[in-house]
């Protein structure tokens, strides 16, 4: 059910999802706050208020994103031509890497650009076809670090500046476009 909720100058929309989790917690997913609740949690409104400040820089920053990814344009690709740029761009990582991957997926992903199963299988957002090969190659070179430390830790960030130096601009580049597929893909 669609909410609102008035954090100091904006009003935010939100969901409430009630699930068998112990802890409540506040999450955005593609652009909309969500609340997890455990069965029969009460104080919905004291939630909002303990993290009234997370939630209000976070809900600016993804205004301000959504404003600028109208300045982005999506690239034109065939599912055809992604698939083999994505095995070209794969291979050269994991022979630069000196690793192997088991086998890549693509299918259309709701919260992210890919991913990196423990048994070394890729999967990739189809949707990801939409954005230039640089951010490919990003997305494509960052889950296959994971191969080599699964988790977004100071060591594997180390390991992305050898190559992208410049990761964290590339991140907030993904988020932009990440609303821009969204909003005319979907």
């Amino acid at each position: 059910m669609q909410k609102k909720t008035k954090i100091y100058d904006m009003d935010i929309d939100y969901t409430v999802d009630c699930r068998p989790v112990k802890y409540p917690r506040v999450e955005f997913r593609t652009g909309h706050l969500h609340l997890i609740l455990p069965k029969n949690y009460q104080n919905e409104h004291k939630l909002i208020d303990t993290h009234k400040d997370w939630i209000y820089k976070k809900h600016k920053e993804i205004l301000n994103s959504l404003n600028k990814s109208k300045d982005k344009q999506l690239i034109k690709r065939t599912p055809k031509e992604f698939k083999e740029l994505v095995q070209k761009i794969s291979k050269k990582n994991l022979t630069e890497l000196n690793l192997k991957v088991n086998k890549i997926y693509f299918k259309q992903m709701n919260s992210k650009w890919a991913s990196c199963s423990s048994s070394k299988n890729l999967m990739i957002n189809s949707l990801l076809q939409h954005l230039p090969k640089s951010l490919i190659e990003y997305v494509i070179y960052h889950e296959t670090l994971h191969l080599i430390e699964r988790k977004h830790n100071e060591h594997f960030w180390k390991q992305m500046s050898k190559k992208y130096k410049d990761h964290q601009r590339k991140e907030k580049e993904l988020f932009l476009y990440w609303f821009l597929v969204q909003g005319k893909i979907k």
